[in-house]
């Protein structure tokens, strides 16, 4: 640089450092420029954080809202399915389902099936899975009719309805029903049943070795619980009863015994008193809700009780029995006590602790 001085006129000299003034003033404006443009894109780049972060907790906010509500409508989008086996008191615990509808804001839906047939076509399985999960205008329901089980999750169903049952004494619902065909019940006297007219008392049947009574008459509960499987109805089939059993236990949120039946209210409407609220009360002081009593029945001799007892049919059906009575007593003796002759609920007796994390 000094020799360029030493070499350069003054003026130029002084051209040339006027020309390193404005290229510094130029170069400094520019990076000024380029500081305030960071600056700026910094704020904008802030600003786009912040209103992302605001938007996610706007949608987080309507996310727990949205599961609070779903949470709080889980209630009223429930279904309870009560495939009601003949001559267990099915219509007595029905009537119960049928007088709380309207105090406790559910409905109740009757599954009448063509001449009663337990077993419903593929297609119509379909439609049922459909009305029952989609029916929005009918939810929260309780479907109750004479249906074998029906497994909801072959047709992809994610939640499925909650299954409830009651089963009795197989020779005493075969008892019973015997009578019913003849003589009916005192629910509706004047109906016209189809045995009326045959006065053949049961033991006589089994004396005579009668259709109406024979040990394959048994076979009903089982195949209730087996559900749509062909092996369900072979009568006598040792799969179907382990099927059964798989069912009650896996499918069944609670089953039932008629001899029982106070304890399997009070019961339901300590678990669901969405739907079963005031239960307990209307059972014992009802005077429709549990009534209900076949005409003309007498109990059979213990000759025809043994002559039963001797078949192979009767042997599965009564392990069934005793099997779901057994589990019944077992849910039981965890959710009620008995002091002075008064059935009571047990508390809650498990709480949450060591929540973490604190905030």
């Amino acid at each position: 640089m000094g020799l360029l001085r030493v070499m350069m006129p003054p003026k130029l000299q002084l051209l040339a450092l006027l020309a390193f003034a404005v290229a510094m003033f130029f170069l400094e404006n520019q990076i000024q420029k380029l500081e305030e443009s960071r600056g700026k894109l910094e704020r904008a780049i802030a600003r786009h954080e912040v209103r992302e972060i605001e938007q996610r907790h706007t949608q987080d906010g309507l996310r727990d809202r949205d599961s609070a509500a779903t949470v709080s409508n889980s209630e009223d989008d429930m279904v309870i399915i009560y495939n009601r086996v003949p001559k267990t008191a099915s219509t007595s615990f029905t009537n119960i389902a049928y007088d709380l509808c309207g105090k406790n804001h559910y409905h109740v839906l009757h599954i009448n099936t063509t001449k009663n047939n337990p077993v419903m076509s593929l297609q119509d399985q379909m439609r049922f899975v459909k009305n029952v999960t989609e029916w929005r205008e009918m939810k929260p329901a309780f479907y109750h009719g004479h249906v074998s089980f029906l497994d909801f999750t072959k047709f992809g169903v994610k939640r499925k309805p909650i299954y409830i049952n009651v089963i009795r004494d197989p020779i005493e619902r075969l008892v019973s029903y015997y009578y019913f065909l003849r003589f009916g019940d005192d629910y509706r006297p004047g109906l016209r049943r189809r045995k009326q007219g045959d006065k053949k008392t049961f033991d006589e049947c089994v004396s005579a070795g009668g259709s109406d009574c024979a040990p394959e008459k048994l076979w009903l509960q089982i195949p209730f619980f087996c559900g749509h499987y062909s092996e369900c109805w072979n009568v006598g089939s040792q799969w179907a009863l382990e099927q059964a059993k798989y069912n009650l236990v896996n499918e069944y949120m609670l089953v039932g015994v008629t001899e029982e039946l106070e304890d399997f209210v009070m019961m339901l409407e300590a678990a669901l008193p969405r739907f079963f609220k005031g239960a307990t009360e209307l059972y014992k002081t009802g005077k429709k809700s549990h009534l209900r009593k076949t005409s003309e029945k007498k109990p059979p001799t213990k000759e025809s009780i043994a002559k039963l007892q001797q078949s192979a049919i009767w042997k599965m059906e009564n392990e069934f029995y005793e099997f779901a009575l057994e589990q019944f007593q077992f849910v039981r003796a965890h959710a009620v006590r008995e002091k002075d002759g008064e059935l009571y609920l047990l508390a809650q007796n498990f709480f949450y602790e060591k929540i973490y994390p604190k905030n």
